[in-house]
């Protein structure tokens, strides 16, 4: 007995050190053999096996609203925020995991994401309405950010808070120029103050003022408010609105995908300096298209735009990375439920694999259980991104996330139809 349970537990650690591997960067600092931890190999099988499971599960505590079982918060503020405290500090210096302290905060993570299942639900169908009212063909999604994503954000910035991250469920609308997301925008604060709606804190609006890494779009902060006393659980939990036009999207999933396949943060700032240029120019010049405020520190005058953008894009062979990350994708076999809203997308960029798992309405709790084990089966596999994301049907996840499935052909026609593309 003795010795199984000191199998068990060394199993155990090298799979939390293969969750720190996958959420904190290359592992090979700080695990290795000569350090006297697991060998990458020995890493890498414990990394799929299931490890105290009811540690890393989502809550089973409920709300259940609509015959739909939601996901409720099992901790105070102050132990979310200690948590993540822990996981920043981990990002900083990984070699001071404790392994059951890992577990804990890994499991408090969890259950504060999951739930912000049904305040997103809610902002989502609210977006739904407003959006349509705008561009009958706008494209509304939502997600839940993924554990590395949210891991790597409190590492980036001091003193952020857990509890008060504003972005952990984000839905995001998509519609068909500039002057839709003004008039969006204009409808959200409108109705803001409206009693018994959720409480708007704080718009970002990175199209008059882009980031420098170029991203333009507006964000909406909320705060989830209700005056139900069964829902109550949820108030004060943030969900963040997006509103992008369709060319900010086709820019902002075009770093996403650059990301996946050259293996760099670009989306965080973080990479190769050539690329992120580009990118930046790239923003300006569909700026221009806009009429909008160009991003910081690019050039005013659209040929001297094209001209350092197009010296990039041939140095980098942008045109032929993107052609060639577009194809011989495959979609493995989906299988049709009526009514399905939400997907958990899997997408392996080394063998250009994308599976889509599809959940009808009322399994949003099993939805989040399979995105927590997805996200463990693959911690020491970095080519393979999951993402549970709600969209109206399996027909619209391609226009919403054309990341996940290597469409590139958006962002080609606008790079050639700036001249960008042409340089040979």
């Amino acid at each position: 007995m003795m010795a199984g349970h000191a199998e068990a537990m060394l199993l155990h650690q090298a799979h939390v050190r293969a969750m720190l591997a996958w959420l904190f960067g290359d592992p090979t600092t700080w695990i290795s053999g000569a350090r006297g931890g697991p060998s990458r190999n020995e890493t890498e099988s414990a990394a799929q096996s299931a490890i105290t499971p009811s540690r890393l599960s989502i809550a089973k505590d409920r709300c259940t609203v609509g015959g739909v079982a939601w996901a409720t918060p099992q901790h105070t503020r102050g132990q979310v925020d200690a948590a993540g405290e822990y996981l920043a500090q981990l990002f900083k210096d990984p070699s001071s995991v404790e392994f059951e302290e890992f577990d804990r905060s890994f499991a408090i993570l969890d259950n504060w994401r999951a739930s912000h299942s049904y305040p997103l639900q809610a902002l989502k169908m609210t977006l739904i309405g407003r959006a349509r009212s705008v561009d009958e063909r706008a494209v509304v999604a939502q997600r839940l950010k993924r554990v590395a994503s949210v891991a790597g954000k409190l590492a980036r910035y001091d003193g952020m808070k857990l509890s008060r991250m504003h972005d952990i469920g984000g839905c995001r609308a998509v519609v068909k120029s500039l002057k839709d997301v003004i008039r969006l925008q204009g409808i959200h604060e409108e109705r803001a103050g409206r009693a018994g709606r959720a409480e708007l804190v704080k718009p970002y609006d990175y199209i008059s003022t882009p980031k420098a890494d170029g991203y333009r779009s507006v964000h909406l902060v909320y705060k989830y408010r209700t005056r139900s006393e069964h829902l109550s659980v949820y108030n004060g939990l943030r969900i963040e609105v997006q509103l992008r036009s369709r060319l900010q999207h086709i820019w902002a999933t075009a770093v996403e995908m650059a990301s996946t396949f050259t293996g760099q943060a670009l989306k965080s700032n973080i990479g190769d300096e050539d690329w992120k240029r580009f990118f930046v120019l790239m923003s300006s010049l569909l700026a221009l298209k806009e009429r909008a405020p160009l991003v910081p520190g690019t050039p005013t005058v659209r040929a001297e735009l094209i001209a350092e953008a197009a010296g990039l894009a041939d140095r980098l062979g942008v045109e032929a990375s993107f052609e060639a990350w577009r194809t011989a994708i495959k979609h493995l076999p989906v299988q049709k439920k009526e009514g399905a809203n939400l997907f958990l997308l899997e997408l392996n960029a080394t063998t250009r694999e994308l599976s889509t798992t599809a959940y009808e309405k009322g399994q949003a709790a099993k939805a989040n259980e399979d995105y927590a084990a997805a996200e463990k089966r693959t911690v020491s596999q970095p080519e393979i991104q999951v993402v549970l994301v709600s969209v109206d049907s399996v027909a619209a996840l391609p226009r919403a996330y054309p990341n996940y499935y290597l469409d590139t052909r958006a962002f080609l026609a606008e790079l050639r139809s700036s001249d960008v593309g042409e340089v040979t």
